[in-house]
């Protein structure tokens, strides 16, 4: 496992230069079968590391450019009346991909974007009655701006809650795009990208991340971090049974990458906040204060007692 997920680490941070954490957590997030929301300011490779990571799997992807004028059937697929056969014939939509690229998904309305409800969830499309399976593997990497509110529609909280994890990639360091004037300046990186794994590396890697332990102590280490948001003061909603369900999944996948067959605290602590602040609203005077859902998971991860080692079991 560990040489495959080396191959696709060092294929995308070729790439995206001077960030290697959210590379990590966007490989974590393939290998655990969730979804990722890359959030940030325009420019700061968002696109480019979504891009990155499909190319780096020999895999179907589609990329889907969400505009106010998208509709749902241009995602999920619609029937189409075949004159020869004098019957309905399904003419699949983007969503049918094992990597699908979803940019700047907050441009669409929110009728579109329940679309994308069912297939993230259950991995399957339903059109007139009748449900059509999604390949497997298959992950979402949609990309949003939350600087620029005019003609956006914010995501909802079930949508958010989809997403295993968020990631913001910021600003690079000044010598991390200094370099990224020599790589990318003369060509498109991209281009010249190849795939490094194959879709059946992937499935054998997911079934690694699924054997992988996680003891008592630790799962309920995670339920109750994911319960202590729910009664926070500084949050009116808390995070949601989804959430424990992507953080373990996610320690998981973690720990396979580092190499262990068992999940530690800090595996979990380390995914608290790309996994757990996205779903969490805080309140009105929380704003006021300036504290945001981040700081809020650090604290809990401060406060709430480690569990400490012991057996398998």
């Amino acid at each position: 496992m560990g040489a495959v997920a080396e191959r696709i680490r060092a294929s995308v941070e070729s790439v995206i230069e001077g960030k290697p954490e959210a590379v990590r957590i966007a490989l974590t997030v393939l290998l655990a079968e969730g979804h990722l929301l890359l959030e940030d300011v325009p420019g700061v490779g968002k696109t480019m590391l979504a891009k990155a990571l499909a190319r780096s799997v020999d895999c179907t992807v589609r990329r889907i450019q969400f505009t106010p004028d998208l509709l749902p059937s241009d995602v999920t697929g619609t029937n189409v009346f075949d004159q020869h056969q004098r019957d309905f014939e399904f003419r699949p939509g983007a969503i049918f991909a094992q990597i699908v690229v979803g940019d700047e998904i907050n441009r669409a309305s929110p009728k579109t974007q329940s679309a994308l409800l069912e297939s993230m969830e259950e991995r399957q499309v339903t059109i007139d009655g009748t449900s059509y399976e999604l390949p497997s593997p298959f992950m979402v990497v949609a990309t949003q701006n939350p600087v620029e509110m005019e003609g956006t529609y914010p995501l909802p909280e079930a949508q958010r809650d989809r997403f295993m994890a968020r990631v913001s990639i910021g600003y690079p360091s000044p010598e991390a795009e200094f370099a990224m004037l020599d790589v990318h300046a003369g060509a498109n990186p991209l281009e010249d990208l190849q795939p490094v794994a194959h879709a059946a590396d992937i499935l054998k890697l997911i079934e690694v991340v699924r054997s992988v332990h996680v003891a008592d102590a630790v799962r309920r280490y995670a339920v109750d971090l994911v319960a202590a948001t729910r009664s926070h003061p500084e949050l009116r909603l808390g995070a949601s049974p989804r959430a424990t369900l992507h953080l373990v999944r996610a320690a998981r996948a973690a720990a396979a990458l580092e190499g262990r067959d068992y999940v530690v605290p800090d595996d979990v602590q380390g995914l608290a906040v790309p996994v757990l602040a996205h779903r969490l609203l805080p309140t009105a005077e929380s704003r006021m204060n300036r504290r945001t859902a981040e700081q809020v998971v650090l604290d809990l991860i401060a406060r709430l007692p480690i569990p400490r080692p012991q057996g398998r079991g």
